[in-house]
Parts: structure tokens; sequence; C-alpha cells
């Protein structure tokens, strides 16, 4: 367990920093969820992992949530969504990816200030949101 950042810190952490650690903690919280759930060869377990970690599929994901977020939640949001992008996803729109980074800069907030519960609530329901179906499945 890593020991929290105090609030009045944390918000000195750049943005880019807390996406880059968003990502990485949201993309294990999907692995061991598909481990989990599916198991299987590590190629079909990427296939299914991309479902997930795709810029539009967070995106999707954080526009059904947005509501759901405190006001300082939707902050970080805001600040990772409206942040310097340094790089673009190939296979996404550049709303999408400004909306994948603020997730991923939520996320990254949570997991570095400790609040850990609130952020495996917020993976738990953007992988649920992810695991409905489709209209015209």
């Amino acid at each position: 367990m890593m020991i929290p950042i105090p609030p009045e810190d944390i918000r000195e952490v750049p943005t880019s920093v807390l996406a880059y650690v968003g990502d990485a903690v949201y993309e294990l919280y999907v692995r061991m969820h598909i481990v989990s759930r599916f198991g299987g060869q590590s190629g079909v377990l990427h296939k299914k992992a991309v479902h997930y970690v795709s810029a539009p599929a967070q995106a999707h994901a954080i526009r059904i949530l947005h509501d759901d977020l405190t006001e300082e939640e939707q902050s970080v949001f805001r600040r990772g969504k409206n942040g310097h992008q340094g790089s673009m996803a190939k296979n996404a729109s550049p709303a999408d990816y400004k909306y994948a980074t603020g997730l991923e800069t939520l996320i990254g907030h949570l997991y570095l200030s400790g609040n850990e519960e609130r952020m495996e609530e917020l993976i738990r329901r953007i992988i649920a949101i992810l695991e409905e179906p489709k209209q015209g499945d």
C-alpha cells in the first residue's frame, strides 16, 4: 500500500502525472477483471482488454457517470480533460481522447490521495457500463 498524498499536496501534482498513474491503475483493474472473468490466453485477454481501455470506451463511460461525480471529482476530471495533451490516440477522436484523459486523471487522483474505495466503485461502474449490450447487439 502506498502512502496517500495529502489533499493540500495532491493539487500540486501535474494532471499529466495523475493521468499517467490513473492509466496504469485502471488497466491493472481491467486486466484483473478480465482474467477472473474470462481466463484464457494472453492474446485473447489483450483483445478483450482493448474493449475496456480504449479512449472511446473510457469517454463513453465517463459521459454516463459524469453527473454522479462529486463537485471535487468533476473539477479533477475537468482539469485532466482540459489539460495539455502531449499525444493523441490513433483510434480516437480528439474529444474522446480528452474525456479519456480526464477519466484517467480522476482515477490517478483518487488512487494517489488514498481514496481507493471510491476509485474501485467508479471502476466497477465503468466496467458494468462497458459490458452493457449496445443497441443492435
